[in-house]
Formats: structure tokens, sequence, C-alpha cells
């Protein structure tokens, strides 16, 4: 298995398709019968990476700078996702590590992310790769009953 990480702009066929995938299994997990679909946007100057494997793009990662009163020096990391043929493999793990690297060189010192609770697999990697459980949810998750908050100083 070969296996890389490539920097990408949101408007890459690869990173918007893996994008759409992400969005599309979100509103799988979140969205009843008949709801409509949620966009999930992501903030144009978002910083992506994708992970191609064996040549083919295999998921991917966002990270967005937060902007909001006490969370100096944070990022937020979105869109972590993996196509269901490729897991298993460590590409999430890898995605991770790269956008940890990536966020530390840009000068974050903390990482912030949301996640659902009908997404158990994303919570015991985040908990295995060493961030922890807010107490209290943030932004606009703040009053979500369906959502997990965490941080990992870098």
């Amino acid at each position: 298995m070969t296996f890389q990480i490539h920097e990408r702009k949101l408007g890459d066929p690869d990173l918007d398709a893996l994008v759409e995938a992400a969005v599309a299994e979100l509103n799988r997990r979140y969205r009843e019968p008949g709801e409509p679909d949620d966009e999930y946007p992501l903030d144009p100057a978002a910083v992506c990476h994708v992970a191609v494997v064996d040549g083919e793009p295999a998921g991917c990662i966002a990270r967005e700078d937060v902007d909001e009163p006490g969370w100096v020096a944070t990022v937020e990391m979105k869109r972590v996702f993996v196509h269901e043929r490729f897991r298993g493999r460590g590409v999430a793990r890898a995605l991770v590590a790269a956008y940890e690297a990536s966020a530390r060189d840009a000068g974050a010192r903390l990482v912030r992310l949301e996640t659902g609770t009908k997404q158990p697999e994303a919570m015991a990697l985040y908990e295995a790769l060493g961030y922890a459980r807010s107490a209290q949810n943030f932004g606009p998750w703040a009053d979500s009953p369906l959502s997990v908050c965490y941080t990992k100083p870098l």
C-alpha cells in the first residue's frame, strides 16, 4: 500500500468529492427521512489535506481558524473522513497527524473539534489520539444534545 497526504484547496476535484461524501454520510446519520439535508459548509479559507492510497483519494481533513473570544491560537478540525473501503488502515490517524503538524507550523496552540453522538468510531479515534472531551460543548454546538466537543493542546 502506498500512502501520501497532500495539501489541497477547496475546488480541487478530489477534495471536493471527499467533502461531498463526508457531508452525505453526516446527513445519513443525522437526518430523519424526508428532512432536508444540511450542507455543513467549510470556510473557503480552510486548509485541507487529502490522503491518497494506491493512487486513489481515500480521505480528507480540514482546518479552520477560530476567531472567537477565549480561543487564542486555536484551530478547528473539520471533515475528518475516510472512504469506507480504506477504513481500518490508519488513514484517519495519518490525516490527524498531518493536520496537527500543519496547525503547529501555522502557530496554533490548541485544536478543537465537534463530532456527534452517532459517530462512536470518531469519538474513539479522537480519544485514542489524546483529545479530551470538553465538559461543555462550545460554539454553535453549545446546546446540541447530539454534539460532543473535544480539545487538544499542540
